[in-house]
């Protein structure tokens, strides 16, 4: 595929995802009970420590890698921000966090994603500090974690590089979503059906913008990691992701 055209499907795919003015798929401040709230942001505590020894590690055996660091949190907090209106009333959004995972593992990005919807919460009201940490838990650090093993998965299975890329991606986003069903449905389960009845409600509104939405993030982030092999391939080389 020509760099033109991977430039064209890129910017179709931006366009798609504009931005608009429905309310953020990130759990909104103060949605969550206190006890549920505090719960999620001390599971991630863990995830950001191994994280910031990860990043320490990588930029001191790589200080090049800082500018990569710095653009895949970018990318991360791009398309997290953007706003897909549900057929519900809802919405979703992609996470942008299938990138960095690939580049720099998955611990590293619970720190960046932390980051990200850090900023988000205080700059562009998407999300909140009172559900930081559930937020936090969902897209940097389940997120992450399945997208990083899908990858090593597909790489194992000498499946191709493309393929490994699209469906760490993909897959990421998707889990992501699932796991905020999951803590909305602990969080306020059904009156007639608990928590199963809730959570096949909450998984049923995101469904249907969330699937197309991550096969788009999918194919834009093998877009953008075929745009850095073609231009950093010594830094792809230094995180072993190319031969």
């Amino acid at each position: 595929m020509s760099k033109k055209l991977q430039l064209a499907l890129g910017l179709g795919l931006m366009v798609i995802l504009m931005p608009t003015t429905a309310s953020a798929m990130h759990i909104m401040e103060g949605f969550l009970p206190p006890v549920w709230a505090i719960s999620w942001g001390v599971l991630c505590v863990p995830f950001i420590v191994m994280g910031l020894f990860s990043i320490n590690k990588t930029v001191r055996e790589n200080p090049r890698l800082k500018i990569y660091l710095a653009m895949a949190g970018a990318f991360a907090f791009v398309l997290s921000a953007l706003k897909i209106p549900s057929v519900t009333g809802s919405c979703s959004h992609p996470t942008g966090l299938g990138l960095g995972t690939i580049l720099f593992g998955p611990t590293a990005m619970s720190v960046l994603g932390l980051i990200v919807l850090l900023l988000q919460a205080i700059l562009l009201a998407h999300g909140g500090l009172t559900t930081l940490g559930a937020n936090t838990f969902s897209m940097a650090v389940v997120g992450p974690i399945v997208a990083f093993a899908t990858y090593k998965l597909v790489k194992k299975a000498k499946g191709p590089q493309w393929l490994a890329v699209f469906l760490a991606a993909a897959l990421g986003d998707l889990l992501t979503y699932m796991v905020t069903s999951v803590q909305l449905a602990l969080a306020f389960p059904a009156e007639v059906g608990g928590f199963a009845a809730s959570l096949a409600k909450f998984m049923g509104i995101f469904a249907v913008t969330q699937i197309p939405l991550a096969i788009s993030e999918g194919i834009l982030t093998v877009l953008i990691f075929n745009a850095i092999a073609a231009y950093g391939k010594d830094e792809l080389k230094s995180l072993n992701l190319l031969q």
